[in-house]
């Protein structure tokens, strides 16, 4: 397969033919979300390499984790893993094969589309803690299960995913078992973003940047501290009252 690449300031997009547009407005989106996460984060790289891919079978060959977290995903949230990233890459499906993944369900066309503001503000927060990947490696895959809600939910909430989140997360309420807290690896893609919103919520956008970047001890220790003044038991109920507010139940 021939690639060809399309620039812009900070980013190097690389596509087929057909995914031309697409190449152009993968690239003025995540644009948009670097701006935004440099006034937030000490470190926005650039030069990244953002490879879209015109298949599914094509992204899981270049990125088998992505196939992996799919396939680990909740049902309710499955549709919206659309690739993975590096130091230095990211990569995911084409956005006109995302939309066809969308539901009727109103936000799930506008999650789809902020997909790759998801992927970048992931590898950001993972750049801005020290605890955290990327870079991937032995010890921290073997950590990835532990800290997917934390990274994903970064990912989810300061790309704007979570606005967007309602009908899905009401869908995965609906489901017989009740999540963990803070959310496992099933259910991270979809619930990480609700922690960081509750703590917006209550504390402000500089307590998400923080929870964010705080190198992770252990999940009860990173939640005590970026919810101070009560137990985790505590902070547990209310994420759930939370999360019944935003799935509408």
């Amino acid at each position: 397969m021939a690639w060809i690449e399309t620039h812009s300031p900070n980013f190097v997009a690389r596509h087929e033919d057909t995914d031309g547009e697409d190449g152009y407005a993968v690239l003025e989106l995540l644009e948009g979300i670097r701006e935004q996460l440099d006034e937030l984060f000490e470190l926005t790289p650039d030069g990244i390499t953002v490879l879209i891919h015109s298949n599914g079978l094509q992204l899981a060959l270049a990125q088998p984790v992505s196939a992996i977290l799919r396939a680990t995903t909740s049902a309710a949230s499955r549709r919206y893993v659309a690739g993975w990233y590096s130091s230095s890459e990211i990569h995911l499906l084409a956005p006109r094969l995302l939309a066809e993944r969308a539901s009727n369900v109103p936000g799930s066309m506008e999650m789809l589309m902020l997909a790759p503001s998801a992927l970048y503000a992931q590898l950001v927060a993972g750049l801005n803690n020290p605890g955290m990947p990327p870079p991937f490696t032995l010890r921290s895959w073997a950590q990835t299960s532990r800290w997917a809600w934390l990274a994903a939910g970064a990912g989810q909430w300061f790309s704007g995913q979570t606005a967007h989140a309602r009908p899905a997360i009401a869908r995965r309420l609906r489901e017989s078992n009740q999540p963990s807290f803070p959310p496992s690896l099933r259910d991270a893609q979809l619930l990480g973003g609700s922690v960081f919103d509750l703590l917006a919520t209550e504390s402000g956008n500089e307590a998400a940047i923080r929870m964010a970047t705080i190198a992770p001890d252990s999940p009860t220790d990173v939640i005590t501290k970026a919810f101070p003044g009560r137990s985790f038991v505590e902070t547990e109920g209310v994420w759930r009252a939370h999360l019944a507010r935003l799935g509408g139940v």
